[in-house]
């Protein structure tokens, strides 16, 4: 009879723990889809850029995404003024 609550309690928990815990996305067909299309900004147009498209500049330990080779020919050529640009959040002045 102990073998019996024994393996009904474990059943219970390793139920729980596949349905709701790590392993439910493998239940319920998600397994290998838990990340998001991320997309940076293009710091001089202000374009969408999908994390494996288009180019990366590394510049002060911050990686950039640009949209075109023209985009980040003109970051080049001055990037404080597109670095300082793209910090610049709403409520600063």
């Amino acid at each position: 009879m102990a073998d019996w609550i024994s393996f009904l309690i474990f059943a219970g928990l390793f139920y729980v723990v596949m349905r709701y815990g790590c392993g439910a996305h493998m239940i319920h067909g998600h397994h290998g889809k838990h990340k998001k299309s991320k997309k940076d900004i293009d710091p001089v147009c202000g374009m969408n850029v999908e994390v494996d498209k288009g180019y990366g500049k590394m510049y002060k330990s911050t990686l950039y995404r640009f949209c075109s080779r023209k985009c980040l020919d003109q970051f080049e050529a001055d990037p404080d003024k597109y670095t300082e640009k793209s910090t610049t959040h709403g409520g600063e002045k």
